[in-house]
């Protein structure tokens, strides 16, 4: 396995001292509207610049805008875990819902069904790492 370099700077632009940005990032942000039929913008970056590393499958760090919502969708291809960086808001998984806040980790099994909601008052941060589970395809 190749080393990696962690990195809190674009390799573009090595004067940079944004620490806003994500510590370490491949590729992105990607901007996306209206996720899953949800409200507002989500910045993506690929952690993994569209690799894998087994058994994991992508590890994504997301930006959902203040008062934005993911909607609705079913984990259909690989169990995730969810991991809350900085801001605060709800995530509901199946019928049950959970505050996010800064260090809360959310499970999500192959099938279940996940919304996300950032408060009025600021973005939420956090973490995407999606694994190959035993019921998953390659």
């Amino acid at each position: 396995m190749a080393n990696m370099t962690v990195s809190n700077t674009d390799p573009h632009d090595q004067q940079s001292s944004d620490h806003s940005r994500p510590l370490a990032y491949a590729a992105g942000p990607w901007t996306k509207h209206a996720l899953f039929g949800g409200q507002g913008e989500v910045k993506v970056w690929d952690l993994l610049g569209m690799s894998s590393a087994p058994p994991f499958k992508a590890t994504l760090w997301c930006e959902l805008e203040a008062g934005g919502t993911v909607g609705r969708h079913r984990q259909q291809d690989y169990p995730e875990i969810v991991i809350c960086l900085s801001g605060f808001g709800t995530a509901t998984v199946d019928q049950s819902t959970y505050q996010l806040k800064p260090g809360v980790c959310i499970f999500l099994p192959l099938g279940s069904l996940l919304s996300l909601s950032a408060t009025p008052e600021q973005s939420i941060n956090y973490l995407i790492i999606k694994a190959q589970g035993e019921s998953s395809s390659s």
